[in-house]
Order: C-alpha cells, then structure tokens, then sequence
C-alpha cells in the first residue's frame, strides 16, 4: 500500500476519545473528588490522554493529575477500564488507576488548577452517588470493589461491568 493510500486508509477508521483518572483515597477511606467549572457535577482528577503526542493513558492520568491539583505522583494498578458510547462525540475508553491513598501533608498541598477548578473534597463511598453523575460514578465504585477485594481490573461498558462474550454479533 502506498504512502497516500495508507494515509487515506488510517484517515477513514473510527475515532475514540481516551480518557485516564486516578483514585485517591485519604486514610479513612473517602475518595477525592474535584469539582470543574466547565460542567456540572464532580469528576477525579484525570482529563484527555494526548494520544496524538504519543502519551499514554498511565502518563496521562499522572499529568493531569499533577496539573489539576499540583501533587506528581507515582500512579498505581489499573483499576477499571470503561467503554463509555457518546450521542453527541466519538465514544470515550475511560482508563482508572489507583491514586494511592494521600496522607494529611499531601492533602494540604494539593494546589488546584483554578482554569479548570473550582473546589475538591473528599467523599465517603455511601455519598459518591450523589456527587458523581452517570456512568463515572459506577466506574468510582467498581474501583473500589476491586480495591477491597484485591481483585482483577474491572471491565466495563457505561459504568457496568461486563463478562465474556460468547458470540459476537456484527454491527448493521
């Protein structure tokens, strides 16, 4: 194939935004959430992977960590993996990593990105409901379940987790 073609070829194929976040968790447990001023609701610290600049999602959640609330940490195992379809944007992979969990010195040295941010706060796991819409606050509790019991990566589709496939069925 020459080069034209295979530019066209690559051109043509569907398109999916790749999203990356870290869990953080102070010691009793409650989980950090940032509050954004372009949208409603909370989110975790994480954004965009810049997959056109070659990152990758474990170096995108780790940048937009630091960038969001100043602490550059080391992130943690893959927690969850969700497959989030969109009515009005390509699909987005939402990749969740554990964020570890931060002690009182780091929790006062989180420094926000005020572009972007207006407030965090940490939330006990019985009050995520109420703070994290839709399918990111199904994905924050599959993380959690996976955390408590020390078990394999969560795979999921709109928050909910998902098995094998026993037969695949192609798209009309």
């Amino acid at each position: 194939m020459s080069t034209p073609d295979y530019a066209t070829y690559i051109a043509g194929l569907p398109r999916v935004l790749v999203g990356a976040a870290a869990l953080f968790r102070d010691a009793r447990g409650r989980v950090l959430l940032v509050e954004p001023n372009y949208r409603e609701g909370w989110a975790l610290p994480g954004g965009t992977v810049e997959s056109d600049e070659g990152e990758t999602p474990r170096q995108g959640a780790r940048r937009e960590t630091a960038e969001e609330i100043g602490l550059d940490r080391t992130i943690g195992r893959l927690l969850a993996v969700d497959w989030v379809p969109g009515a009005n944007r390509p699909p987005v992979v939402a990749y969740l990593y554990d964020g570890g969990v931060l002690t009182e010195e780091e929790l006062g040295a989180i420094r926000l990105q005020e572009s972007e941010l207006l407030s965090w706060r940490l939330v006990p796991r019985e009050e995520l409901a109420e703070h994290l819409l839709g399918e990111l606050g199904l994905r924050v509790l599959a993380a959690l379940d996976v955390l408590e019991r020390d078990g394999h990566t969560a795979e999921l589709e709109n928050g909910r987790a998902v098995g094998p496939v026993d037969e695949v069925s192609p798209v009309l």
